[in-house]
Parts: structure tokens; sequence; C-alpha cells
């Protein structure tokens, strides 16, 4: 990171000195008036970086930070929520949206306030996304103990219910003094704008320290830009990359978030059409090249195409750009088998080049594919024309299973899930963004969803949080005016957290919820069965005479829920009507909602299965047959498992 650029005052006249400047405000006020002056700038384009604050307001934070955004509320937007984790999950939707360039901030009060902050920071921190956490804390200057809301310890008087935070953040610091949020407040804006280093960040404020008062200097309020900085590959690791590249005869590019974080999609595009070489996408990398494009063969992984995975299979090469090689990409280790298959690993981060004992090539990813183009071009390399011919052969083959789930036969019955998809497929344009993250829906989307454009597609699936999609369509939607769009929920992911709707209701945030009533956990339950555990515990119904869950379903009106936080709601029976209460959302200017009873999987046939295996260990010994049989299945999947050394 190159240092930030400030506007700094003039100097004093030649024999003349000047006693710097200051500021008298709180803490508080102050933390708000710095971060309302900070700017990222990538490729001459320059961007506020916490571009509004969310926040709900205890005892820990109402007099600090609430006094100070009262304060300045026109250099600050706030917006106000309704669950904490729900507020990170809104700022998280806004900053990937946003290409990590701009963000939001959260402030909570202390103690539970604090903690629900836990989980939304673990999903920005894994998925490199920049969110500035300003939770409230105990008092600095312990004038009674404990407070309110004060976590005990009696080995250490130091510690707080926020050191929850630590493990989840790429900074932490807790501001037991004014001057200290000087160089704490630095080096948080130098990690929120660090792209391999960017995450969850937490600053710590102690409810006392937040309303004392300090004389700041002035400058510490200019306006400062933070430049983010696009490295270029090192010759050498260029040199040895582009020759592995020339070597290989069956190469697969695989596409991860690192993509789309740098804005590399035409990148992607000019190498994949001067070289011929298939490409290939994880979750996050899923909308770096548009489904109709030539050399996209779709999603690879356990919830991948059969495109994609034979791809892998039988690659001697893989190019992995901007991916982690999560276990879901790698089907836990056992799809890239090929006979001496190598990495070349482009990555901005140096902790992911090396992953597969693959060759690094650390650089950003748009400047590491031009350069990778340049140098391939020059020696007139490509892709064996057979190769070409094999793919896109086999890319037609998957395309017409994906038309054999989407479409329904009788548009007059219950659709099942892939049936929904298809109908919100027939209607979208580039324009449409889907935000997803739980449940059974980020497979068959990473499977069969068509993206038409670089950020149509918006699965979090580093973490797959339940209850990510509404809040984070709100975010989403902040940063893309205008644009459709659409949270795809499950019943259980809903049931999780619904709390967002009114936010969106609050504030006319018109996001398209769509509800997928199927009667519990579908995903874990078809999980659950393949491991022998029989779909306990899975489904929502009533207990039957032996206990179990098995009964009739549970007269749960979720549709009913959602119009009672002020959501317009479409119920939709058959494909037909759901294909109108589509339509009829998309058009909405207000928050709407979309509620359809799906076929569940166990009784209609949906999606293709895994076209690769996922290592869910199963029950060395039991007594149950399922679970035997699922053993034995599970022993022979697993010994295909290698590290690659």
């Amino acid at each position: 990171m190159t240092e930030p650029r400030t506007d700094r005052p003039a100097e004093p006249a030649a024999g003349r000195s000047a006693r710097p400047a200051t500021v008298r405000l709180t803490v508080a006020q102050a933390l708000v008036r710095f971060l309302a002056a900070q700017y990222t700038e990538r490729d001459g384009a320059r961007r506020r970086l916490i571009d509004a604050t969310w926040g709900i307001f205890g005892h820990g934070n109402v007099a600090g930070i609430g006094q100070a955004l009262v304060e300045y509320a026109a250099e600050m937007p706030y917006h106000q929520g309704r669950n904490e984790q729900a507020m990170v999950h809104a700022a998280v939707g806004y900053a990937r949206q946003s290409d990590r360039l701009s963000t939001h901030a959260v402030t909570t009060s202390i103690g539970p306030g604090a903690t629900n902050l836990v989980t939304g920071a673990a999903l920005a921190t894994i998925n490199h996304l920049p969110v500035l956490l300003l939770p409230g804390d105990t008092f600095a200057a312990r004038p009674a103990d404990p407070v309110l809301q004060q976590l005990e310890v009696p080995y250490a008087g130091d510690v707080s219910v926020n050191d929850c935070l630590r493990p989840v953040s790429r900074y932490f610091d807790r501001v037991t003094r004014p001057e200290a949020l000087v160089p704490a407040a630095l080096q948080a804006m130098r990690v929120l704008t660090d792209p391999v280093e960017t995450g969850a960040v937490t600053l710590a404020l102690p409810q006392d320290v937040q309303a004392e008062a300090y004389d700041w200097p002035a400058e510490f309020f200019a306006e400062r830009v933070w430049c983010v900085r696009r490295p270029v590959a090192d010759p050498e690791e260029l040199a040895a990359a582009v020759r592995t590249v020339r070597a290989a005869r069956r190469p697969l590019v695989v596409a991860g978030g690192g993509v789309h974080h740098s804005g590399a999609e035409e990148a992607l595009r000019e190498f994949a059409e001067a070289t011929g070489f298939p490409v290939a996408s994880t979750q996050a990398g899923k909308g770096s090249l548009r489904f109709d494009h030539p050399q996209d063969v779709g999603g690879v992984g356990h919830t991948g195409t059969a495109t994609a995975d034979e791809l892998a299979r039988t690659a001697d090469l893989v190019i992995g750009v901007g991916t982690r090689y999560t276990d879901f990409t790698t089907a836990s280790h056992t799809l890239f088998a090929g006979d001496g298959v190598r990495f070349v690993n482009l990555n901005i981060a140096a902790f992911d080049g090396h992953k597969l004992s693959g060759q690094p090539l650390v650089a950003d990813a748009r400047a590491g594919l031009e350069a990778l183009t340049e140098a391939l071009v020059l020696h007139g390399h490509r892709a064996d024309p057979a190769y070409v011919a094999e793919y896109t052969e086999d890319k037609e083959r998957w395309e017409y299973r994906v038309d054999a789930a989407l479409e329904a036969e009788d548009a007059d019955l219950r659709p099942t899930q892939p049936q929904v998809l298809g109908a919100l497929d027939r209607l979208v344009t580039e324009d449409d963004i889907i935000v997803n993250a739980a449940g059974s829906l980020p497979g068959d989307l990473h499977g069969l969803w068509r993206t038409r454009s670089r950020d149509q597609y918006h699965v979090e699936y580093g973490y797959s949080c339940m209850g990510y999609e509404i809040p984070a369509a709100i975010g989403v939607s902040l940063a893309a005016p205008g644009r459709p769009v659409w949270a795809l929920v499950g019943d259980g992911t809903y049931l999780m957290m619904p709390t967002e709707i009114v936010t969106a209701v609050q504030e006319g945030v018109p996001v398209k919820v769509v509800i997928l009533q199927n009667h519990g956990y579908a995903s874990i339950g078809g999980l659950s069965e393949s491991v022998g555990a029989e779909r306990f515990g899975t489904a929502y119904r009533h207990r039957d005479g032996d206990g179990g869950f098995t009964g009739a379903p549970l007269p749960v009106d979720l549709a009913a829920n959602a119009a009672s936080l002020g959501l317009r709601v479409l119920r939709a029976r058959t494909v037909r009507e759901l294909s109108a209460a589509l339509a009829e959302a998309r058009a909405a200017t207000t928050p709407t909602c979309v509620y359809v009873e799906t076929e569940t999987a166990d009784t209609v046939s949906g999606a293709p299965p895994a076209q690769a295996w996922w290592d869910v260990p199963v029950a060395e010994t039991a007594g149950r047959p399922a679970a035997v049989k699922a053993r034995e299945v599970y022993d022979r999947q697993v010994a295909a498992r290698r590290r690659h050394l």
C-alpha cells in the first residue's frame, strides 16, 4: 500500500513559528469526521471509503457514536438496522458490489450487541471483503466494576466480550485513550484498503472514551486518499509460468473471486480468446465470463458442471486466477486427478499462490493476466483445436441438461427449485443481481444459472451463512441503485434472519425477496440421507407417534410473516403463476416478496446430481444399515484423495 495522500496546511513563513491547529471534539465525533474524509483510488477513479454507517444504539454507544452521527449527519449517512449481524451483512453486500473500494461502518452497543457482530465479521474476513466494526466497550476508567454487560475474567482485567472479534478480524484495536485513536484509525484504513489483508476491521470503543473530549490536530481530518495497488508479476515468476503453460496440453483456467475484486473480467476474456483455454469458475468467480462465451465451461467442483469437472479430472495444468482452492472447488482434493498435473496460481496473496504446491505468480489478477496474454501471444501459443472441440461439445451437452432441469413440462403444476430458477432465468437481463448464500440453492445456482454480467451472480459461499441474503441484498441495492436485486431464500434461511425486511421497507429499498418453501433444511436433508443420518432433524414437521419429526408439515405461513413486516407479498402456486409474480416483482418500485412452495427433492427430480465428491466423514461404525452402507461409499471415495506435492 502506498502512503495515502493528504491535503496539508501551508508551511509558516520563514522565521515564524505556528502552533499546529487543533479541533476540540469527542473521540466519537473525531472518528466520524475522520471517516467522512477517507477515499480510495484505483485506476484514476476515486470513491469514498466509508460511505455510510449502520447502527443499533444502546448505553455503550448512544452518547458517543450516536451523538456524533447526529452532530455530523450531513457528512456521514446513517442506516438503522434491526440485527447487528444483519447490519454487517448489509455492509459486506455493499462492499462486494463496490469492488471492495467502498464499504460501510457498523456501530453497536456493548455486550450482546457487540458479540452479535462475530458471525458477520467472520463472513467478511473469510471472503476478503472490507467492513469497519465499531462496537462499544466497557469503561476504560473502570469507575464501577463490573458494569452492565461486562464479562468478568478472573485472570485478566483488560478482557471484554469484544475480544471474541479478534480471531475474525484482520485488524483489532481497543481505543482506551483519546490520542490512541489517531494511529488506530490510520491502521484500520490501511487494512481496509489492502487488497491482500482486507476483511473485518474492529475498533472497540469504551463508552467513556467515546464521549471524552480531546484537542485533535486539524490535519487528522484532512481528506486522505488510499491508493489501492495493482502489483505486477515478478519477471522470473512470469517467465517460469509461461514455460509451464506452453508445455501443457490440457490446460484449465479456474477463475476465483479475485477476478471480480480486481476488475479483471475483460483481461480474462482476452486471455481466454487469445489462447483458447477453457475457463471454469468457483462460486466467487462465477460470471468472470458470460455463460455463453465459448471458453466458459461453468462452475467447477462439487457443485460444478459435468463439463468443467471432467476437464479438471484430465487437466495436466490448472491455472488458478484469484482462487483460494476451497474443498468445494477441489472436491476435497479428489478432482484434479491427472497424472503429473501441475498448478500455476496467479494470486495477489502469496499464501494462496503457493497452495497445492503450485507455481506462484504473485500479482494483481488483471495485471498478471495481461502479462500472461502478452507473453503467450508473442510465442503464438494456443490450445490444440481437438481439445477446444472436445470441451465445446461437452458444454453443449451440459446445456441440454440445464434446459431439462429449468423447463417445466406442465406450467400448471407446482415448480421444483430448478424450475423456479428457470422462471427467473427467462425474465432477467444483465442488469439483474442474484443474491444467495446457503442451503441447496448455491449448488443449483453454480451448476445451472446462466450469468449474464460480471456482477450478476452474488453467492456468498466462503462462509455460506444462512440469513445473509436479505440484508446483503439491501447493501447491494444501495450500491447499485436502479438495478433489480433478488434475494433468493429457502424457508430455513428466511427463519434465521428476516429482520432487515423492516429496514428495506423503512428506507424504500426495492429488493425482491423470493421465498422457496420446502418445509425444512432441504440441503442438509439430502446430505444427511447420503451419509446415513436418515434426514434426522432436517424437516419442519410435527412429531409423529414415536417422537420423530415425520408428521404433517408445520402450519407456518412465511408469506403472512413477510407481509406483517411490511413487504408486499405475491403468492404463486404453479409455474405459470410464478412467472407472472416474478415479472410483477421485477417491475415493482417498493420491496416485494414472491412466495412459492416447491416440490421437494425427495419427491421430484430436480437438478443433476453432484459431478464431484465432497468429504463429509461418515460414522466408522454403526448399527443402522443406512450408515453402514454410507460408510462403504465413503471409503471408496476417500481413497481417491491425493496430496499435490
